[in-house]
C-alpha cells in the first residue's frame, strides 16, 4: 500500500521530470516527433514508478527516443528499480536497457566516442546505479535491525516472564512446606483438643479453632494453585463480599474476641469489588486489633454517609499479644482501598482508640 506521502513525492518528482523535459524541447530548435505525447507518457510512468519499477524502466528507454532530454528519465528510472529491486535480475535488465540506449545514441567509434561515452555512462548510469543499490542496502540493513530489536524485546519479555513463573513456583513451595505445614499441625492438634477437652467450653473454642485451621488451608491450597498455575483468580471458594463481614465477625467472637458490631440491615449495595476490599479491611483490621489489644472490645461499624460506604474498626490502645506480623498489613489495605477508589485513614484518634477508616465513593470502584 503506497502512503499518502510516497503518492506526492511521485508526484513532484513527475512534475519535475516533465518540467525539464518540457523547457528543454521550448528552447530546442529541433525537438523528436511526438515528443510532446511522449513527455506526457513519462508523466504517467514516473507516477506509476513505485508500484511497476522494472516495467516504468523498460517504457522510459523505450521513450527516451521520443523525448528532448534523452538520459534523464532512464537515469531517474534506473536509480528507481535499483533502490527497490537490490542486486538482482530487474535490476540487471534495467540496467542493460540503458546500456543499450546509450551505445544506439553513442555508438564507439573512435577513441574520442569511447570517452565521452564513459564519462555519460558514468553520470547517468553507473552513478544512480549505485545510489540506488546503496539505498536498498540501506533500507534492508535497517529491516534487520529493527528486526533484531523486536527479537530482543521478545527474547527480554519471555525471560522476565519466565523469571516471574519460577519466582511464583518458589513463593508456591516456600508456603506449601512453611505455612501449610504449620497450619495442618494446628489444625491437627485443635482437632485432638476438640475430641478430649475436659469441659465443653474449651471443647467449642478448640473446635472453632479447627474449623479455622481447615478454612486457612482450603483458601491456602486455592492460592497455591493461583501461584502455580497462573490463573486469574481462585475459584474454589467463593470471593468475598460485604455479606462475609457478618460470618467474619462472627468467627472472632466464637473464638473469644470481644466485637461490637453495628452492621446495617439490609447491607448497602456495592460493587464486587468495593464488596472485596471493605471485607479484607475488616479482616485484616480485626486481626490487627485481637493482636495489638487482646481481651478489648472491638467495635466495627457499616454505614453509609452521602450515599459513601464507611467501613470502620476501633479498638483501645492495649498492650500487644506478642503475636508476629507480616509488616504489610496496612500497606496491603491501602492499596486494596486505593485500587477500589477509596480512601484509607488508620492511626490513633485522640480519645485512645486506634482507628481504621476506609471510606468508598459510589462512582468508583466498578468492577
Amino acid at each position: 500500500m503506497i502512503s499518502v506521502r510516497n503518492r506526492l513525492i511521485d508526484l513532484c518528482v513527475a512534475l519535475l521530470v516533465t518540467g525539464v523535459l518540457v523547457l528543454d524541447g521550448i528552447h530546442r530548435v529541433r525537438t523528436p516527433p511526438f515528443w510532446q505525447f511522449a513527455t506526457a507518457a513519462v508523466f504517467v510512468v514516473f507516477l506509476l514508478r513505485r508500484r511497476y519499477p522494472l516495467t516504468t524502466a523498460l517504457v522510459g528507454v523505450a521513450l527516451s527516443w521520443f523525448v528532448p532530454t534523452t538520459l534523464l528519465p532512464p537515469t531517474f528510472l534506473l536509480y528507481n528499480v535499483a533502490a527497490r529491486r537490490g542486486p538482482k535480475w530487474p535490476t540487471a535488465v534495467a540496467l542493460g536497457g540503458s546500456l543499450a540506449l546509450q551505445l544506439a545514441l553513442h555508438p564507439l567509434t573512435s577513441l574520442a566516442a569511447l570517452e565521452s561515452t564513459g564519462v555519460v555512462s558514468v553520470g547517468f548510469i553507473v552513478l544512480p546505479l549505485l545510489a540506488g543499490l546503496w539505498i536498498y542496502q540501506r533500507a534492508a540493513l535497517l529491516d534487520a535491525l529493527r528486526g533484531r530489536a523486536d527479537q530482543a524485546e521478545r527474547e527480554r519479555d519471555l525471560l522476565a516472564e519466565r523469571a516471574v513463573a519460577a519466582e511464583r513456583r518458589r513463593i508456591a513451595r516456600e508456603m506449601h512446606d512453611v505455612v501449610a505445614h504449620r497450619v495442618s499441625i494446628v489444625a491437627l492438634q485443635a482437632g485432638a483438643l476438640s475430641v478430649r477437652a475436659p469441659d465443653e467450653e474449651t471443647g467449642q473454642l478448640a473446635e472453632v479453632i479447627r474449623e479455622s485451621s481447615a478454612a486457612a488451608l482450603t483458601e491456602l491450597r486455592d492460592i497455591l494453585r493461583v501461584l502455580r498455575d497462573d490463573v486469574p483468580e481462585p475459584s474454589a471458594l467463593p470471593s468475598p463480599t460485604l455479606a462475609g463481614v457478618a460470618r467474619l465477625a462472627g468467627d472472632l467472637t466464637a473464638a473469644g474476641a470481644r466485637i461490637v458490631a453495628d452492621l446495617p440491615e439490609p447491607l448497602p449495595q456495592v460493587p464486587d469489588q468495593v464488596g472485596r476490599a471493605a471485607y479484607r479491611i475488616v479482616q485484616e483490621s480485626l486481626t490487627n486489633a485481637t493482636k495489638h489489644a487482646p481481651g478489648a472490645a472491638i467495635h466495627l461499624r457499616l454505614g453509609q454517609e452521602d450515599g459513601r460506604l464507611v467501613v470502620e474498626v476501633a479498638n483501645p490502645l492495649g498492650a500487644s499479644a506478642g503475636l508476629p506480623g507480616s509488616g504489610y498489613g496496612l500497606i496491603g489495605m491501602r492499596e486494596r482501598v486505593t485500587l477500589a477508589g477509596g480512601t484509607l485513614h488508620t492511626g490513633p484518634d485522640g480519645a485512645g482508640r486506634y482507628v481504621v477508616r476506609a471510606v468508598f465513593p459510589p462512582e468508583k470502584g466498578t468492577p
